[in-house]
């Protein structure tokens, strides 16, 4: 493979992202800082296919971006693949408003091969090319210049090695004939709405127990304003409010902007700063949410009781065994969420109760809470039986 040296003028990187959209799949990865700011700051794309390879300097002046990400995002005939790929869809999602299309993503492949549920990239490279990954430069400051050759190498070494594992993995889907399986999983972390960051539904990352509309109305309100703030001033949310002062906030709020010297977790200078007359303008203008947007109850938890929570146990237990009987990611086969619901009479909805899941695993779920199957030991290992047939 030919390995290029750092691409940072924008007539190499045209000619590159030429040939590469010649080939059916390419292999993705970035480098990235975020601990300061509320946007991932990209310093480096790594790309690569089976015959050459590259490190993408987008810090470089005047480096014209098109041509890569036309190709990520515009370029239906090529595969991208990524590991673990999330955050790099979220750079590109930022840069572009799309996500890369078609993708496949190598940790979410590993889970239907049964090869856990979240390995990481040197697990993968050492499970299919024995080789171990230098993990030296992991945690260097991408953003600083000039790179030197061994952190270049060690980004490079993340595309090149994942174009070696992607054919064998696809060659493994296609023996066990799981491919298809993948396909949902795909479109969902490919989903440019994962990626959006809307502040009028940022309310919805905060825990918070009450379901009152005036607190969850002031909620909504604070975590726009909140979210606005971050990304005005590109600060990590965290650094403008943190998620439990502005839960407090929405549950306790301040009559006058001089009570907010007593809240824990702002500053006392918010009692006649700016920021803090921002903060009591959004409460100000808060509105009890109404009742279409409220949350809906946790109809899955509430009424399992007892019973209903050892019935859930129960299909944890099977699934324990499905998944390691045809040897797949539990977690690729189903949810806690979704068997709690199933152990609470819940029907509709449900992704084991459709397509692959529902053949794999969600119709044996289906029996078991019905009283159609059981459990029994044989040779030492639990396995089901049925206690009757299922109904026509």
């Amino acid at each position: 493979m030919h390995i290029h040296g750092l691409i940072q003028d924008s007539a190499t990187l045209a000619n590159l992202c030429t040939r590469l959209a010649q080939q059916p799949f390419i292999t993705v990865d970035t480098e990235f800082m975020r601990e300061n700011t509320f946007y991932p700051e990209l310093c480096l794309i790594q790309i690569a296919d089976t015959n050459e390879a590259a490190a993408i300097d987008p810090m470089a002046p005047g480096l014209d971006l098109t041509p890569l990400l036309d190709l990520l995002v515009n370029n239906e005939d090529v595969l991208k693949v990524f590991h673990a790929g999330g955050q790099d869809l979220e750079i590109v999602f930022n840069l572009t408003g799309k996500t890369p299309h078609p993708l496949f993503d190598t940790q979410i492949a590993a889970m239907a091969l049964g090869q856990g549920e979240q390995i990481g990239y040197s697990n993968l490279v050492e499970t299919y090319l024995g080789i171990t990954v230098d993990k030296g430069a992991r945690f260097t400051d991408w953003s600083r210049r000039p790179l030197d050759k061994r952190q270049i190498d060690y980004a490079i070494c993340d595309v090149t090695y994942l174009s070696e594992i992607f054919p064998k993995m696809l060659a493994k889907l296609k023996k066990t004939g799981r491919g298809d399986w993948l396909d949902e999983e795909m479109e969902r972390i490919g989903d440019p709405e994962n990626y959006r960051s809307d502040p009028e539904k940022a309310w919805q990352r905060i825990r918070i127990s009450s379901r009152k509309p005036e607190v969850l109305g002031r909620l909504k309100a604070l975590a726009a304003w909140r979210e606005r703030e971050a990304q005005g001033k590109d600060l990590p949310r965290g650094r403008i409010v943190k998620d439990e002062t502005i839960a407090d906030l929405a549950g306790n709020p301040p009559s006058k902007q001089a009570d907010l010297a007593k809240v824990r977790g702002l500053s006392a200078t918010w009692a006649g700063n700016d920021i803090g007359g921002r903060l009591m303008a959004a409460l100000e203008n808060a509105v009890p949410m109404p009742a279409d947007e409220l949350p809906p109850r946790d109809d899955r938890k509430l009424p399992l009781g007892k019973e209903g929570a050892l019935v859930a146990d129960l299909l944890k237990l099977l699934l324990k065994i499905r998944a390691r009987d045809i040897n797949v990611a539990a977690r690729l086969l189903a949810r806690s969420d979704d068997l709690e619901a199933l152990a609470a009479g819940q029907r509709e909805g449900l992704s084991i109760l459709r397509g692959w899941r529902f053949e794999q695993f969600g119709r044996d779920a289906l029996a078991l809470v019905e009283g159609q199957l059981g459990f029994t030991v044989r040779n030492g290992k639990l396995k089901m039986t049925r206690t009757e047939e299922p109904n026509p």
